[in-house]
Order: structure tokens, then C-alpha cells, then sequence
């Protein structure tokens, strides 16, 4: 099982707060926008007298508003095209347990979220990466290098849209493009589209289920943690229309007996969260990116994608491993007292030797925060020596 590249410093990070060093954040994506009230009141003023296990599928009444979520989202799904998850962890690896045997392949461009090698690992599954690059903006590869990697084996390929960590939003033309070549070859086109609220620059998120002719072929894995700033809920959920991948993917679910109440009851009441709070979010997390890119292009020798959407985005550093250089910062590097705590990209990719001098940063912070971590990476990295 990998490590995380995201928590496997995390040790380092107590150490220096223990020294008495403020550290600042950029490795989680942990936003630090206020979770919906109307949430938060609804576990407070429940009155549940027994704490009972919920339906496996998740309770009637959330998938139903979650249907109706969909709907304004121009996805037209059922209750019964629902299962709601302990997370969208746990979606993911239903999904990958329903649609893949030992040592089946799911084709994934590169970077992509550290945890998908975990899930892959627990499913027996193997990850074949399709790179996309920083120089491009981390766009979709040429349908050519898919196609190429297709085997008898091949199951599905696996997209995040908007990108963590790139912060890419894949267009209606590119999901086009996956969509005839799932179709050609028989695949599932999975898609994490958890980020989906988060686009910028007046560009518009456009799902795999809004494709049509994709109904046996799509498979949406989804999450209240970022959307509604709920991380700790621990709720998402898996979609599709495929009945034959909703059968099986229950029974993952039956195992695991349910998903927690209390945190279906938040995140029921989430879904009637006014649409000027997505409004502030947006704005607030353009600001930010803003901020961050044009602090980073003025450091020497470093190099940032541009993100359209989501919280991330992939630096380039003018080091030869980012991993030591995080973990320097954390153990013998301050500034003022202070410090920051990035994530090293190379856990993001899957083929070797790949994002060894990238890290991947979440703007999640406020923007003094941010503004002052850019500013001791930059003094950082005129001290530091590979």
C-alpha cells in the first residue's frame, strides 16, 4: 500500500510545531470556508432517541434530494441510480471492486489524486498512467496515447474533473472524446467530479452522465467534503444508470452494513444551501488562485500551471527532489518563527521519476496566508541545497 504523499509528512510538521514554529498549510486540501449553518443545525437539533443503522444504499429521502441536486445540475439520475458512500473514498473503490478483477487495468492520466494508487492497491487493480503535462496546463493527452494502452485487461479510465491536483477542467469536447472511445472499446468512463461547484473563468463543468449515449458506460464518483466544506462528514456518493455496476457495487455496500446517519442528516440539509454561498466560495477561491500565481511566477526558476477550477495547482521548483526540500522545510528551515508544509507531486504520479521536482499546493488559506508561504518558499529556496 503507498504512502500518502500528502500525510506522509505530517510527523515532520508536529515536530516543528512542537519547536514552537507556526506551519503554515499548503498540503491539504482541508478549505477553510465555514461549513453551511443549516447543516450544522440540522445534526444539533435532531431528536433521535436510538442511533440506528441506516439503509445500505443510503436513507430514500437523501437520494431522492440528491436526484433533484442532479437535476439542476442537467443529470438526469434516480434515486435507484444512488448509493451513498462513506465518502467519495469509498465510491471510488466500489466502483474499481465492481467493474475490475485481480490485475485488471484502469488507465488514468497523470498526475492524479495520491489515493487512487491506494484504492488500485486494495482492488488488485493496476494503474496504467497516460502522462499529461504542465507545459499543455495538464490538459487531456491526445486520444492516441489512450488508445494505445488498451488491452484485453482494460476496464475503465478514470478522470477528476475539476483536477486534483492540477486543477484542470477537462472541456465538453475532451469528455466527447473519452466518451467515443469508451463506447469503441467497451470501457467504463469513471469520473470524480467531487470539485464540480469549483470552476472559474466563466468556463462551466460539464459531466459524463450529461453525455448521452454513455448511460452503461459512465460512472460518477462524488462527495459533500468540498462542495459544502465537510470534510469530516464523510459522505459521498456513487452514480450511474448502469443497473448491472449498481447491483454489485450494493454489495460492497452490504458489507460495510451503512453509512453514518448523523452524517446523512447534515448532508441532507446541505443540499438546501443557497446558491449565494457558492457564489462567495467561487469568488473568494478566484481571488486566492489569482493571488497564488502571480506571487509564484515572480520566484525565480519556478514554474505553475494555471488552474480552471478546484483548489490546487502543480508548481514546478527549481530543486532536483521536491520530497527532500518539503521535508527541509519542515525540519530545519524557518522563517520569523515560520515554516510551510506543501505536498511533494511525485506521489501523484504513477510512473517513476515523474513531479520529483513538483509539488502540488491547495490555496485553501486566506490570502495573507497565502501571500507570506509564498514568500518563505521563495527565501526557502535561496537557502536550500540539493
Amino acid at each position: 500500500m503507498p504512502q500518502s504523499p500528502i500525510r506522509k509528512l505530517v510527523p515532520y510538521a508536529e515536530n516543528a510545531k512542537k519547536r514552537g514554529i507556526k506551519v503554515i498549510h499548503l498540503n491539504i486540501g482541508q478549505p477553510d470556508i465555514k461549513t453551511p449553518q443549516i447543516a450544522l443545525d440540522a445534526v444539533k437539533n435532531n431528536d433521535i432517541n436510538v442511533l440506528e443503522y441506516s439503509r445500505t444504499e443510503g436513507s430514500e429521502n437523501y437520494r431522492k434530494k440528491i436526484a433533484r441536486y442532479y437535476a439542476k445540475n442537467n443529470i438526469n439520475v434516480t434515486a435507484d441510480d444512488i448509493i451513498v458512500t462513506t465518502g467519495g473514498s469509498e465510491a471510488l473503490s466500489f466502483a474499481m471492486g465492481s467493474i475490475a478483477d485481480n490485475d485488471d487495468e484502469i488507465i488514468i492520466p497523470e498526475p492524479f489524486y495520491a489515493n487512487y494508487n491506494g484504492f488500485a492497491t486494495a482492488s488488485g487493480v493496476k494503474v496504467v498512467p497516460v502522462v499529461s503535462k504542465l507545459e499543455d496546463n495538464f490538459a487531456l493527452p491526445p486520444i492516441e496515447d489512450f488508445e494505445k494502452l488498451i488491452t484485453p485487461r482494460t476496464k475503465a479510465i478514470l478522470i477528476c474533473n475539476p483536477g486534483n491536483p492540477t486543477g484542470y477542467l477537462y472541456s465538453k469536447e475532451e469528455i466527447k472524446k473519452l466518451a467515443q472511445i469508451v463506447k469503441k472499446h467497451d470501457l467504463f468512463l469513471i469520473a470524480d467530479e467531487v470539485y464540480r461547484e469549483f470552476t472559474y473563468d466563466d468556463k462551466e463543468h460539464y459531466s459524463v452522465l450529461q453525455e448521452e449515449g454513455l448511460d452503461n458506460n459512465a460512472i460518477i464518483v462524488d462527495s459533500v467534503s468540498k462542495r459544502y466544506s465537510m470534510c469530516g462528514a464523510r459522505i459521498g456518493f456513487l452514480v450511474t444508470k448502469n443497473k448491472e455496476v449498481i447491483s454489485t457495487a450494493l454489495k460492497f455496500a452490504q458489507a460495510r452494513l451503512s453509512p453514518p446517519t448523523y452524517a446523512q442528516i447534515a448532508s441532507e440539509a446541505a443540499l438546501d444551501t443557497p446558491q449565494s454561498y457558492f457564489n462567495d466560495v467561487k469568488k473568494e477561491y478566484v481571488t486566492r488562485r489569482n493571488l497564488l500565481i502571480s506571487e509564484l511566477e515572480k520566484l525565480e526558476g519556478v514554474k505553475v500551471a494555471r488552474p480552471q477550477g478546484a483548489f490546487y495547482c502543480i508548481v514546478e521548483l527549481p530543486v532536483l527532489d521536491a520530497d527532500n526540500f518539503a521535508q527541509w522545510l519542515l525540519e530545519h528551515f524557518e522563517l520569523d518563527n515560520e515554516t510551510v508544509m506543501v505536498a511533494p507531486a511525485a506521489g501523484f504520479y504513477a510512473t517513476k521519476g515523474l513531479g520529483k521536482n513538483q509539488i502540488r499546493i491547495a490555496y485553501v488559506l486566506d490570502q495573507e496566508n497565502l501571500k507570506r508561504a509564498v514568500y518563505i518558499i521563495g527565501e526557502a529556496l535561496k537557502s536550500y541545497k540539493d
